[in-house]
């Protein structure tokens, strides 16, 4: 077997290799290295014979799975912006996105019609040539995000007018800094939707480093399990509600896979609860990999498993090339262990929303971007997440931040999930209400969960207000919108119980 560990990229990979597993797909189909760069190269020809020029976009309204990737990488070697597009959006949101990205070709996946769009990858390979195209250069994904408010907007980035395995190098070494994860032999796991930024990234990531791909049908916590024993998969991207999730399986259920084979479980979305971590590094050994950023910082800052269990809940220390300062609501720099606003300095070089130069200097400092989160940082330079600003709740002129009280209430054996919101008060301003979906079988009380929160939480930062829900709503990257839940409460009107002090 051909040494791929000095190559740049899944090109020229899948030509030194032809042979090697690229991606088993979630129906079990596999397609090899070389297979797969046919498939890329047909796609990138029917590109251009569409009339796609360097710059032009392409949309993909696509489930995970090969047509997924084949879009990515045939994009990516053409110069075009990609924009993978939430396949769950309605159609006026999808018909939103495709119209401010102006989308010259679109992608879509069966059973998920789109008015003009291709029904899969193969309508763009058909009767194109597998040879490589000429003037290869690289091309950019463009993600869709909300930011805190709005209407979803492009996260643009200048192409660099290179060919495709120029910046292969740079990004090898980041990965190896960052994730300790290395070109070679390797087996990557797939388990959240690739229209998000973090599962997209590693996506490719997993090509560029000659790893095998293993998608899987969905989220499910035994299924997850199962498919790590079965593939021997050495490294994966997950979101915390997914560890909760599968912590939830019985003993002898979690027992019965073989998990040895881990070496790199990169997580990110949503703050981890401390004891959540600690109980999948218990069970899986310090194999968890955490980093914090946003679709437009990219990863800023990072922690790898043995530091952070000296620092348990830290999010991590900036990453090569990145800079951090926490700013007050004056902009004054704040010293060790204040909260305030994170601001990130990238030497990767700026982004800017498509066609809304407002709303990109309206989260930038100068070269200073706002994620839009509150934390404080260490004397040592570690990061610790407070909340998202629009999420903090003031009640009685003190600050509390939800995602706190929500890691506490998690970690009581009958709650299956939990959301924290502020509700309007006239004397507090807000009072703290928790929303908790029950673990089968259970019936927590108010007051059970309130006992449970005493030696673990402030008496100001407890709930007053307890509702009691069949389920929770979260993205599959695992977020909670908690200014929807806010706002469903209040057009329901229907809280339970008040408990607690008044």
């Amino acid at each position: 077997m051909p040494d791929i560990t000095a190559l740049p990229g899944f090109y020229r990979i899948a030509r030194a290799d032809p042979g090697r597993r690229a991606v088993i797909d979630a129906d079990g189909t596999t397609t090899s290295y070389g297979e797969l760069l046919a498939r890329v190269n047909q796609v990138s020809h029917g590109l251009r014979a569409r009339g796609l020029t360097r710059g032009d976009v392409v949309a993909g309204v696509l489930p995970n799975g090969l047509d997924q990737v084949v879009m990515l990488m045939a994009t990516g070697q053409i110069g075009l912006y990609y924009v993978p597009v939430n396949w769950h959006l309605t159609d006026a949101e999808i018909a939103y996105i495709l119209a401010d990205c102006d989308a010259r070709v679109v992608v879509a996946g069966p059973g998920r019609p789109v008015a003009g769009a291709l029904p899969g990858a193969a309508a763009l390979a058909a009767g194109q040539p597998v040879t490589d195209p000429a003037d290869r250069t690289a091309g950019s994904v463009m993600w869709y995000t909300s930011g805190t408010t709005g209407f979803p907007k492009g996260v643009q980035r200048r192409l660099s007018g290179a060919e495709p395995e120029a910046a292969v190098p740079a990004v090898t070494w980041f990965l190896g800094e960052v994730c300790d994860l290395r070109p070679g032999d390797g087996t990557h796991l797939v388990t959240s939707p690739m229209y998000h930024s973090a599962p997209c990234a590693h996506t490719m990531f997993a090509l560029h480093l000659g790893h095998t791909l293993v998608i899987a049908p969905g989220f499910d916590p035994a299924g997850v399990l199962e498919l790590v024993d079965r593939h021997r998969v050495t490294n994966s991207m997950m979101v915390p509600t997914m560890f909760h999730r599968m912590l939830r399986l019985p003993e002898e259920a979690r027992r019965s896979y073989d998990l040895s084979s881990l070496r790199q479980v990169m997580h990110t979305g949503a703050a981890c609860p401390v004891a959540v971590k600690k109980a999948v590094m218990d069970w899986w050994g310090p194999v968890l990999y955490e980093y914090y950023g946003s679709t437009e910082a990219t990863i800023a800052f990072a922690v790898k498993p043995h530091e952070w269990l000296e620092r348990p809940g830290t999010v991590g220390r900036p990453v090569p090339g990145f800079e951090a300062r926490i700013l007050g609501p004056d902009g004054e720099e704040l010293p060790p262990g204040e909260p305030g606003m994170i601001y990130v300095k990238s030497g990767l070089g700026r982004f800017a929303y498509r066609k809304d130069p407002a709303k990109t200097a309206a989260g930038m400092r100068g070269e200073w971007y706002a994620p839009g989160d509150i934390g404080f940082l260490d004397k040592d330079g570690y990061l610790f997440l407070c909340d998202r600003r629009t999420d903090l709740i003031v009640s009685g002129g003190v600050n509390i931040y939800p995602a706190e009280v929500e890691a506490a209430l998690l970690e009581h054996p009958a709650v299956a999930d939990v959301a924290v919101i502020g509700v309007p008060d006239e004397e507090w301003g807000h009072r703290v209400a928790a929303l908790v979906q029950p673990a089968p079988g259970a019936r927590p009380s108010p007051e059970e969960l309130l006992d449970h929160l005493g030696p673990r939480l402030a008496r100001f930062k407890h709930p007053r207000i307890f509702e009691f829900r069949d389920e929770l709503p979260r993205t599959p990257t695992g977020k909670l919108s908690r200014s929807r839940l806010r706002e469903d409460y209040l057009t329901d009107r229907a809280p339970g119980p008040a408990t607690g002090p008044a």
